[in-house]
């Protein structure tokens, strides 16, 4: 079987979660027997045309001249280059800038997309582009042959809302269990003295509060914010908190046995997001022996239930700061309980013969004697 996946700036991974998914998803399926294809960026870091038995094809990407707008233009070359080839499975992974394509979707192929989170809801968008983004979730629906999320949150709402009950198929991560307290020399830390996140520098993932939660703590502890801070949001923050010595802005790690053993010996880790479903940066955490402290939210829930604290506020920041310590071993029934989830459900090998099994059951077979309806009848309706 041939599978395409688009919708990610590419392999391996330099960005995100959707890269992440897309890196292991592809390398997994290849040991499988399946021909993959990603689809990356022209400008990636990784230039070759083969990763890991993976097919690597690069398309321009505008977006380092005109910012967020030229995604659609990428995403738009993406799609014109696959209309040149033949697949079984069309994979996208997530919509924002795609779906005002969909229609160029080659009509012969079968298309699954990962809905990803309610875009829509992010507070850094203007109401404008939030009423955009809720058009481009339509579209993504009726231009879809099938529909994954990978949250029953996202699932139970993409079913209220259009109808339609899409596969569900988490994120997946691999558990860690090699530590080297060396890789903390280079950072200046000591285990267990220092409380960190990893996150995209955005409003929704609920950085400025954690922060605020730092500041008010007063512990003095270093603190670690992982990831790119050069947009808009990134740059005030950087503003913000940078008479505060013990917050240390890191820019972005890609490198996962760093980023395994800075969550594995940290004190506290901050999973702040609040839209969306299944991060893979949680699970990551999760695998990686973290002592978990999420914004209380039901997606965070869903995931780590009780074996996480919890905050809604600065205060709450502040509070757990204070008072919890990694290394007394209180805390140690949550973190193996969070270790054996990913072990049981969410490790990458079940999340790749999961999505092995959807584009099994979802391939047009020749000898198929009910052809697959047209993409978007089953919607249309309540589109309209």
């Amino acid at each position: 079987m041939r599978v395409a996946i688009i919708g990610t700036r590419g392999i391996p991974n330099y960005y995100g979660g959707f890269e992440q998914c897309a890196e292991y998803l592809a390398a997994g399926l290849v040991k499988k027997g399946y021909e993959v294809v990603v689809y990356n960026s022209h400008n990636h870091p990784y230039q070759d045309k083969e990763w890991n038995g993976v097919k690597i094809r690069h398309c321009y990407d505008p977006e380092y001249k005109m910012g967020t707008i030229g995604q659609f233009f990428y995403d738009l070359n993406c799609i014109r280059d696959l209309r040149k080839e033949k697949y079984d499975i069309v994979l996208q992974l997530g919509y924002t800038s795609s779906s005002v394509w969909g229609w160029l979707l080659p009509r012969n192929t079968v298309i699954t997309t990962n809905m990803d989170g309610m875009e829509w809801k992010r507070s850094k968008y203007s109401k404008k582009v939030q009423k955009f983004l809720m058009f481009a979730e339509k579209l993504a629906v009726k231009h879809s042959d099938h529909l994954i999320a990978d949250s029953t949150g996202i699932q139970k709402y993409l079913d209220e809302k259009y109808g339609i009950k899409p596969v569900y198929i988490p994120y997946g991560a691999e558990l860690f269990e090699t530590p080297a307290p060396d890789v903390l020399e280079e950072y200046h830390l000591e285990p267990y003295t220092y409380d960190m996140l990893i996150a995209r520098m955005e409003p929704e993932n609920s950085i400025e509060a954690i922060l605020d939660g730092v500041v008010i703590a007063k512990t003095n502890r270093p603190f670690l914010v992982v990831g790119c801070v050069k947009n808009k949001f990134g740059i005030y923050l950087e503003e913000k908190f940078r008479a505060y010595k013990n917050i240390r802005f890191c820019g972005g790690i890609y490198h996962m046995e760093t980023l395994n053993n800075l969550r594995y010996y940290s004190n506290l880790y901050f999973h702040g997001h609040t839209v969306g479903g299944t991060n893979p940066s949680l699970l990551e955490a999760m695998a990686s022996g973290s002592l978990i402290c999420a914004n209380d939210n039901q997606f965070n829930r869903a995931i780590v239930g009780d074996d996480a604290l919890y905050f809604s506020s600065a205060r709450d920041v502040a509070f757990n700061l204070q008072m919890v310590k990694k290394c007394t071993g209180a805390f140690e029934a949550m973190i193996a309980a969070n270790m054996d989830k990913i072990q049981q459900v969410y490790n990458c090998e079940n999340i790749v013969n999961a999505y092995a099994t959807h584009f099994e059951a979802i391939a047009i077979r020749p000898q198929s004697v009910n052809p697959m309806p047209l993409r978007g009848e089953t919607v249309s309706l309540m589109l309209d």
